[in-house]
């Protein structure tokens, strides 16, 4: 299980990202608030942020723009909240935010560490630790997932698997916020399915917790590989989140025109 200490942290955390009280995730009733990004705020977080959706499984917590804060009302208060993330009732939001020029963008769960369950896994390459200086040349295409050029300051520490010198596997964290660490984590194709993803993440998220912090990881529903990476390397859903933009800032993100 999560141990009740690293799901606080987490929940501090989501809490100053949308302006809301830590204890408001344990409520048997959900929680609407006025949005506004803290200060210690997760750093990729940029506004404009209409409203988001978080729940840690016990109800649903929504920081909201006053513009929409009726319209969001009325959909927190007509489904369950587990079914405000889902289909069809998302486009009955939907519909209507689009008359105020916003539309659904982010979804996404997040991981948390299993104590009992984490434990470093093993693969048949050599695996080294990596510091933010040996990154300089790794900001390429097929490390994106592991490594972000435009946040750079960010990446601190990653673990490598290496065939001889050849990078083929490659975890790497960003120092989102204060207490937790986001592992990504990329593997070349012609490598993969052999154990490489789980161990670089198992003994990322290691090194990470072994440094003070929490490691935690992000995944798309549908992605079915990362989500399987994830639970195999000790780590199991914690929280959902769903945000709303401005639908011009959607179509640009789908390569649209504005």
């Amino acid at each position: 299980m999560i141990t009740k200490e690293i799901l606080h942290i987490a929940m501090e955390q989501s809490a100053e990202d949308i302006n809301c009280k830590t204890e408001d995730f344990m409520k048997n009733q959900n929680v609407i608030v006025p949005f506004r990004l803290g200060e210690k705020a997760r750093k990729y977080l940029k506004e404009p942020i209409i409203a988001n959706f978080v729940s840690y499984g016990n109800n649903v917590v929504v920081s909201v723009t006053e513009d929409v804060r009726e319209m969001v009302t009325e959909y927190v208060d007509k489904y369950a909240f587990y079914h405000l993330f889902e289909t069809p009732n998302m486009h009955w939001l939907s519909n209507r935010l689009a008359g105020n020029g916003y539309n659904i963008c982010f979804m996404a769960e997040y991981f948390l560490p299993d104590l009992n369950n984490l434990r470093p896994l093993s693969c048949d390459y050599e695996l080294r630790v990596l510091e933010q200086r040996d990154f300089n040349q790794l900001y390429l295409p097929e490390w994106s997932n592991a490594l972000c050029e435009n946040r750079k300051q960010l990446d601190i520490l990653g673990v490598g698997a290496y065939e001889n010198e050849k990078l083929i596997g490659l975890a790497g964290c960003s120092a989102d916020c204060e207490k937790m660490w986001q592992i990504g984590v990329d593997v070349l194709p012609e490598y993969r399915k052999n154990g490489i993803a789980s161990a670089l993440t198992s003994r990322l998220a290691h090194e990470i917790l072994e440094r003070g912090k929490v490691p935690f990881y992000c995944a798309a529903w549908s992605n079915i590989r990362s989500v399987r990476n994830a639970v195999k390397s000790g780590f199991i859903p914690a929280w959902v989140e769903m945000t709303i933009k401005p639908t011009a800032m959607v179509n640009e993100m789908n390569g649209e025109a504005k």
